[in-house]
């Protein structure tokens, strides 16, 4: 590959002016034009692709298709069909603020898929993303494999995507889907009553287990906030959209990890577990916990930065915990 001209392609497309709207228009007619088209100035404009996909071929199909009110799963013999001029204006409208507002798709389109389920979403809570998608669609084998559970919990929710994805899953549980945030709780709501979970998904505002005292789970899966400061301050445009209060925790990214690991026994019943995501921190976790036996969970892509704990196992470790976390409370 020949990378010294690929680069001097691609200077030239940001000099050349800005495609002319309605002659593109006009000549994009179809799905799978507009698709393609888009795909092409995202690659060109080098856009982040990190908020649900990671590639411009599927940013470009999720930002189509959502705004055309149509599912990700449609057949492929729809992909020639011919928008109306109304909907080229406004498909081509969000290509173009995608790239110049570098705005996640989900946010332009107010909706995205987790665990294949829709959502709605917007700037009061992270994009939907995480790897506990595939635990829930795989029933957490083999994690929960002989464990009777009645009682969940999703600690920092967010959007409710991973509480309201357990109770879809599995209506026998019963789910609180927990937050500080009061945005994201309104947020979170909006999408318990699109799912008509409501019977089984409880929303509560609570800074983690301050506002749940007296109430056990049997599984407790979180999605904690884990980018450390300096990560936060290099990260691409497109975070900078999303609140800060649901990614950054520290300057190692374990504040909040900490204080789960520390509080968490008291919630579980005596055979439950612990799930949480930490992603890149799970190599300083590793080093500032050595003794505690982290279960790292692999993936279909390989490892994701998950880990498993049994509460005996929190219980065993409890001391070394508590002096960790009652580090950072100290600072």
């Amino acid at each position: 590959m020949n990378l010294h001209g690929a680069n001097d392609e691609q200077s030239l497309y940001f000099t050349a002016p800005k495609p002319d709207r309605a002659y593109v228009t006009a000549e994009l007619t179809s799905i799978i034009d507009f698709i393609r088209y888009g795909a092409s100035r995202f690659s060109a404009a080098g856009l982040t692709f990190g908020h649900s996909h990671d590639n411009p071929i599927d940013e470009a199909t999720h930002l189509v298709l959502a705004s055309l009110h149509l599912p990700p799963d449609i057949p492929p013999a729809y992909g020639v069909g011919k928008l109306t001029a109304e909907e080229r204006v406004r498909v081509l409208g969000l290509i173009e603020r995608r790239i110049n507002e570098r705005l996640p798709v989900a946010y332009l389109v107010g909706e995205t898929w987790f665990a294949g389920l829709k959502f709605k979403s917007d700037r009061r809570a992270l994009v939907p993303r995480s790897p506990v998608a595939e635990l829930i669609e795989s029933g957490f084998t083999p994690w929960l494999d002989g464990r009777h559970v009645e009682h969940a919990l999703d600690l920092c929710t967010g959007s409710g995507c991973i509480g309201i994805a357990m109770a879809e899953y599995y209506p026998h549980w019963h789910v609180d889907i927990v937050d500080i945030s009061d945005d994201a709780l309104s947020l979170a709501r909006e999408n318990v009553a699109f799912q008509h979970v409501g019977d089984r998904v409880d929303v509560v505002r609570s800074d983690l287990f301050a506002g749940l005292k007296g109430r056990q789970y049997d599984l407790i899966v979180s999605n904690p906030p884990y980018v450390t400061e300096d990560e936060y301050a290099a990260l691409p445009g497109e975070y900078s959209h999303e609140p800060k209060l649901g990614l950054t925790s520290g300057d190692d990214g374990l504040d909040i990890c900490l204080r789960i690991l520390d509080e968490a026994a008291d919630h579980l019943s005596e055979d439950g577990l612990l799930i949480v995501e930490v992603g890149e921190s799970e190599h300083a976790l590793n080093a500032l916990l050595p003794e505690v036996p982290f279960v790292w969970i692999e993936f279909k892509v390989g490892p994701m930065g998950v880990f498993a704990l049994e509460r005996r196992d929190l219980i065993e470790h409890a001391g070394v915990i508590r002096a960790a976390a009652g580090a950072r409370r100290s600072r």
